[in-house]
Order: structure tokens, then C-alpha cells, then sequence
């Protein structure tokens, strides 16, 4: 049995939870924040615990008096595996065959409904586990709006990403100026879930080596012209 990519999907999301909170992970929680059925993150779990990247322990559980729930952590394996260096963790022919995909839904917005290449590039993002990669969907899914909403503003968004301080910060104001827009055609459940997928995005370029927030950068500096 392999870490697979999704199986490095699931592992990368609890790491970040529990760096988050610092406390055991439910399962439910998991499910929750990746989308999927409890029982799918469940079984998933036991399948990431055999690999020796988490153990799982029992806790009380406060909504049920006397019952008592599963929770997961990391362990040292799995801490190692996030903390090597990015370069060793970054594939770069994967990288640019991410960047190729996304680039191709882009330049075929005009061949093609913007909802449907929306829909195409949703379906993208559970499987992008690595982080630039990830990254780099949620720009792509947000120039996508972007171009939906037929912005006249797109220039100006340029611009702001090209004179800010630093790229990381470049990228940030973009996703969050344009979630603003884009927010604000969307009905809640979806507004929610795109919301959580920025806030994931947010973490996630924090983590970036400075290499990768360059990739990162040029990727969305050029998609501009798509």
C-alpha cells in the first residue's frame, strides 16, 4: 500500500487541522472540510493509519454523555514528510501539467459556456493534493469567474497584483478582490464553499517556498492574457 495522491489529499488536510487547533481530528471533521461522506474519510484514515502517518485514540464524546468518538493525529512520519524541503516535495513536470490544464480551460472559454468550464475545473480541485497545484486551481477557478462576470476591472486587478510588495501578497489581494465579486453572484451554499476553499488556499500559499510563490506568481501574472 502507497501514499497515493489522494490518500496525500486526506493527510495534508488533517495535518493542516490539527496545526490548526492543535487537537485530535474526527473524522467528521475531516469529511466536512474536504467534502466527502463521513464514511469515505473514515475509510480513508485507516487505510493513511496502516501507512504509519497517523494513530488514533478515543475521546468522550461532550453531545453524547457516557459515548466516546474516534479521533485521528499525525504522527512524526507524517510531520517529517511536510517539513522536508519543497523542492523535494514539488514535481515539476506535474506542475506543468497542471499549468498546461488549467491554461487550456482558460484560452477555451471562448469555444465553450463559462458554466460548464467552471463545472470542469470544480471537478479538478479534490484531486489537486499537492499545494501549488491546488493553488493554482483556485486562481484558475477564480479568473474563470472572473471572466464570467465579464469584469471591466480585469486591467486594474492586473495592476495590483504587478506593483504589490511581494507575490504572495500580489496573489492574496487577487483571490480575495475577486471572491468578492464572485461571491456576490453565488447562492449561499455555493458562496460558502468557495469561501472555505480560499480560506484553504490562504494556508496553503503561506506554506509555499519562495520558489513556488514565484511559479505561482508568473502562472497568474500570464493567465491574465489567456
Amino acid at each position: 500500500m502507497s501514499l497515493t495522491k489522494r490518500r496525500l489529499q486526506f493527510l495534508h488536510t488533517l495535518v493542516d487541522l490539527y496545526q490548526k487547533t492543535n487537537l485530535p481530528i474526527h473524522y467528521e471533521a475531516l469529511a466536512k472540510s474536504l467534502g466527502v461522506s463521513k464514511w469515505t474519510a473514515y475509510d480513508m484514515l485507516k487505510e493513511i493509519e496502516k501507512l504509519g502517518f497517523i494513530t488514533r485514540s478515543y475521546e468522550v464524546n461532550a453531545k453524547v454523555t457516557g459515548r466516546s468518538q474516534v479521533v485521528f493525529v499525525p504522527t512524526d512520519k507524517a510531520s517529517d514528510l511536510f517539513n522536508q524541503s519543497r523542492n523535494e516535495l514539488v514535481d515539476l513536470v506535474d506542475w506543468k501539467k497542471t499549468v498546461e490544464n488549467i491554461s487550456g480551460l482558460l484560452k477555451d472559454l471562448n469555444n465553450t459556456s463559462p458554466n460548464d468550464a467552471v463545472r470542469k475545473i470544480w471537478a479538478e480541485i479534490p484531486e489537486a493534493s499537492v499545494r501549488i497545484n491546488f493553488c493554482a486551481y483556485i486562481i484558475g477557478l477564480l479568473l474563470m469567474y472572473l471572466k464570467k462576470l465579464g469584469d471591466k476591472r480585469g486591467p486594474w486587478i492586473q495592476q495590483i497584483v504587478l506593483t504589490a510588495p511581494s507575490k504572495e501578497m500580489g496573489m492574496t489581494m487577487f483571490v480575495g478582490t475577486v471572491l468578492g465579486m464572485a461571491v456576490q453572484t453565488m447562492n449561499d451554499e455555493l458562496g460558502i464553499e468557495i469561501t472555505e476553499l480560499v480560506s484553504r488556499f490562504l494556508q496553503s500559499i503561506s506554506d509555499l517556498s519562495d520558489e513556488e510563490k514565484g511559479l505561482l506568481s508568473d502562472f497568474l501574472s500570464e493567465a491574465f492574457y489567456f
